[in-house]
């Protein structure tokens, strides 16, 4: 009889757990269903309102895509609305910072993970958590007061006359200290990860410390510091209001030179952005459309490159 008792009670407890999982497991799906839906609401919504200015019934009078898309001015007083010029300016700027932060972030990691002693170590995770949480805002004013004034300062050396220190170069370092603790973050996650018997192992053999530390760890961890890269690039490319507080909104282009102003896909959402409805308006959901794609066909790239970077030895 008491086997039979404790035979049910048993039976009771394992279906009240395949209960709870069944729970547990709609909860994340609804989790899951709500996220989805809402990028979904989201890309609905900008597309419609993207799309509509090339279309041929738009009240608003209709914007020819290929115009649109290839042009080199944007002059909304004059009805004029080309990005092909703001998407080469965007890439200029985003991947330029990632190239100056990448390398510096990588070192950065590295001697919080693995040189800095464990006190240093703590007090520099501190300093980039705290640089990941600073408002887009307050690096906006940092930079319209600080970077703009050291980029002025050297043009001046170089017989440079710039927009009072707005220009490319600006949004480049910017947008380089903005993507530096976010990459530094992931590397720093991706250094501790790697098993420490193949540094113990390299040490063995016979290898250096730096050896060690530049041959084995960071090659073992690179996927994980490639994902940081492409994460710190998606920041950059979605960043608005910072940007275009020293970007200067340059009407045409493309840019190439360091010292002169560019403009942004961001940037170009923002500014100007004063009505509510109208083609000035809905253009802007054009250029998020753009953006979007933008991002997609870059991750992409990306994602390839660290598949690549990987899988190899």
């Amino acid at each position: 009889m008491d086997k039979f008792v404790r035979k049910q009670i048993s039976t009771e407890k394992n279906e009240r757990k395949l209960r709870n999982d069944r729970i547990s497991k709609r909860c994340f799906m609804a989790a899951a269903f709500l996220s989805a839906s809402a990028i979904i609401v989201i890309l609905l919504f900008v597309g419609i309102k993207g799309i509509a200015p090339f279309l041929p019934g738009y009240a608003n009078g209709q914007v020819n895509a290929v115009d649109f898309l290839l042009g080199t001015t944007w002059r909304q007083d004059q009805g004029i609305y080309g990005v092909g010029y703001i998407i080469i300016n965007t890439l200029i700027s985003s991947f330029g910072a990632l190239l100056l932060a990448f390398p510096i972030s990588v070192l950065t990691a590295l001697f919080i993970a693995k040189i800095a002693p464990k006190s240093i170590s703590q007090i520099m995770s501190t300093v980039v958590e705290l640089l990941a949480s600073i408002p887009s805002v307050v690096y906006g004013v940092f930079a319209a007061g600080s970077i703009t004034a050291l980029v002025k300062m050297l043009a001046s050396q170089l017989g440079i006359v710039t927009a009072g220190g707005s220009s490319l170069l600006a949004v480049i370092l910017l947008l380089a200290i903005m993507i530096f603790p976010t990459i530094t973050s992931m590397a720093v996650t991706a250094i501790r990860s790697v098993d420490k018997e193949m540094e113990l192992g390299s040490l063995a053999l016979g290898a250096t410390q730096t050896q060690t530390n530049f041959k084995v760890i960071l090659t073992s961890a690179k996927s994980g510091i490639f994902a940081g890269a492409i994460l710190g690039i998606g920041r950059a490319f979605g960043e608005a209001t910072a940007v275009a507080m020293v970007a200067g909104n340059k009407l045409m282009g493309p840019t190439f030179d360091l010292f002169d102003i560019t403009r942004t896909l961001t940037s170009t959402m923002l500014a100007g952005l004063k009505e509510t409805t109208g083609l000035d308006y809905d253009i802007r959901f054009s250029v998020g459309i753009v953006l979007m794609a933008v991002i997609l066909v870059s991750n992409f790239v990306l994602n390839q490159m660290k598949k690549k970077v990987g899988n190899q030895s």
